[in-house]
């Protein structure tokens, strides 16, 4: 950083909410870089927003604890945001009642396709162990894939890297993929994206139907509790 630079972060480098505020600034910017881009999936925000922190704070020299002591704020809110998405689901009971025996079908074999895809990506790179396991619950919410990686032998903080990064993955791919292969039924894009990519996705589909914010709070849901449930079982058999 330059000298006039440093006079004036110096100051303000301590102070609490410093953090807080620049990754709220950041993720609004985001947001600005992604209408600006008509809207286009790719141009995800929460993916803009971790680039643009991470560079402040290497610029800056700012260690990741000092930032999360700033920011932990919005890591507090994770929890409750993804309960808020019990309120679509409520209201839409009777629609996720009725097609009860095709959700959970889809949602076992997503489960199921997310577990062995990540050992396999970890395998056929020459990945260890310990990684596959941490790679395994990818899929699901951080905070259960983080207590699910932990049960198992995995790495806690590298699943949630991986969970982060596989959320904002299927936010960016979601809709091309589904659109190419003519689904356009806003059941489908909520429990995909509840399923593929958690909170990531499930915020960026929720605001398009409230149909599929229900289906993705009802795949975010089920699939951390399938996940939680088959993951140490097949552990036992491969150890």
């Amino acid at each position: 950083m330059s000298h006039s630079l440093l006079a004036l972060w110096t100051p303000l480098a301590p102070a609490p909410l410093l953090w807080l505020a620049v990754t709220l600034a950041a993720f609004i910017l985001a947001r600005r870089l992604q209408r600006a881009a008509g809207g286009t999936p790719l141009v995800n925000p929460v993916l803009f927003a971790i680039a643009i922190v991470a560079a402040l704070l290497l610029t800056s020299g700012t260690p990741y604890k000092t930032y999360f002591a700033g920011a932990q704020f919005i890591n507090f809110l994770l929890g409750p945001a993804t309960v808020a998405l019990a309120v679509p689901l409520a209201r839409n009971l009777h629609h996720v009642l009725r097609t009860l025996r095709g959700t959970g079908l889809a949602l076992l074999a997503g489960s199921l396709t997310s577990i062995i895809s990540g050992i396999s990506i970890v395998w056929a790179l020459g990945g260890s162990h310990s990684m596959a396991l941490s790679m395994a619950p990818k899929a699901v919410t951080t905070p259960i894939a983080m207590a699910v990686s932990q049960e198992i032998g995995g790495i806690p903080t590298l699943t949630a890297a991986f969970a982060i990064i596989g959320g904002i993955m299927a936010a960016m791919m979601r809709q091309h993929m589904l659109r190419k292969l003519n689904i356009s039924d806003w059941r489908v894009h909520g429990l995909a994206a509840g399923v593929a990519g958690s909170g990531i996705a499930a915020a960026q589909v929720a605001p398009q139907s409230k149909l599929a914010a229900a289906f993705a709070a009802l795949g975010i849901a089920l699939n951390g509790v399938v996940t939680a449930l088959l993951l140490p079982l097949l552990t036992l058999f491969w150890s």
